[in-house]
C-alpha cells in the first residue's frame, strides 16, 4: 500500500510528517530525509498495532498533486 505523507517545514527548521489516512500517525526529523525514514517506521508500527488489535486497515484514500499557477 502507498499512503500520502504530508511534510511541513517547521519554523525551527525541523520537518514534520503526517499521514492523512492514519490521523494519529505523525513523526518528524531534522531533515526531510530523516522525516521520511521516521514516518515510514511510524506507518509500519501503526499498521502492525492495528493488525494486532484486529482493527481494519484503512485503504489509502488521499491523493495529492502540485498545481502550478502563473
Amino acid at each position: 500500500m502507498k499512503y500520502l505523507v504530508v511534510f511541513t517545514k517547521e519554523p525551527d527548521g525541523t520537518v514534520s510528517a503526517e499521514v492523512p489516512d492514519l490521523p494519529v500517525c505523525t513523526s518528524y526529523g531534522a531533515t526531510q530525509q530523516e522525516a521520511e525514514a521516521n514516518i515510514k517506521e511510524a506507518i509500519e508500527l501503526h499498521l502492525s498495532v492495528m493488525r494486532d488489535e484486529g482493527m481494519d486497515i484503512p485503504a489509502p484514500a488521499h491523493l495529492a498533486q502540485l498545481i502550478e499557477i502563473q
